[in-house]
């Protein structure tokens, strides 16, 4: 009689066991419910990945602007000044965050900044949620992340301005620009930072 009930108790146990691990919406936690962004579409995919277990290693963020920028990227920069003093701080922060200032201050308008920085993934995206549902952004889930992009026409001159950011394993790539936007920016740089 003891075994039964042993046996039966460990089926009760492992039952519970299992429904406790079922899988829920949103992956590792609470997420921003979905309001009909396509960033809701990661969730629901799956593509991208919750955040790495204790046991991984974080992805290195990147320490140098020219580095994590391809051949062709780099020659539609061309001779646009980067990190130039005028513009405050740049380059990498005392928190790791790599920060890259591609504009002439003598120009009015031309020139885009990209930050690169460590953000967990529960606040990315209520960020990039919030950008889709209230500002118009574009969202999609290209590269194992969630990109959500924007352009609207400068309000003096008469040149496009626009914003870029990508998400992915805990790592922020944010781009704003005016009148300067190479083809491939982001993309090179999500292809430096996560291969």
């Amino acid at each position: 009689m003891k075994p039964r009930l042993t046996g039966a108790a460990a089926a009760l146990v492992l039952l519970i066991a299992l429904t406790a691990c079922s899988p829920q919406a949103g992956g590792d936690g609470p997420a921003p419910s979905p309001t009909g962004s396509s960033t809701s579409g990661a969730e629901q995919t799956g593509t991208p990945s919750p955040s790495p277990t204790p046991t991984s290693a974080p992805v290195a963020l990147p320490t140098d602007c020219r580095a994590i920028l391809s051949d062709s990227v780099l020659a539609e920069l061309g001779s646009t000044p980067l990190n130039d003093a005028a513009f405050g701080p740049s380059g990498v922060g005392a928190d790791g965050t790599l920060t890259c200032i591609w504009a002439d201050p003598g120009a009015d308008t031309t020139g885009l900044t990209t930050t690169v920085s460590r953000m967990n993934r529960g606040p990315a995206l209520d960020m990039l949620n919030a950008l889709a549902d209230d500002e118009g952004f574009s969202c999609f889930t290209p590269d194992g992340g969630t990109r959500c992009e924007k352009t609207w026409p400068n309000e003096q001159y008469p040149v496009t301005d626009g914003r870029t950011l990508f998400w992915r394993e805990d790592v922020l790539i944010d781009t704003r620009y005016s009148n300067l936007a190479p083809s491939g920016y982001t993309s090179s740089i999500v292809d430096h930072v996560f291969d």
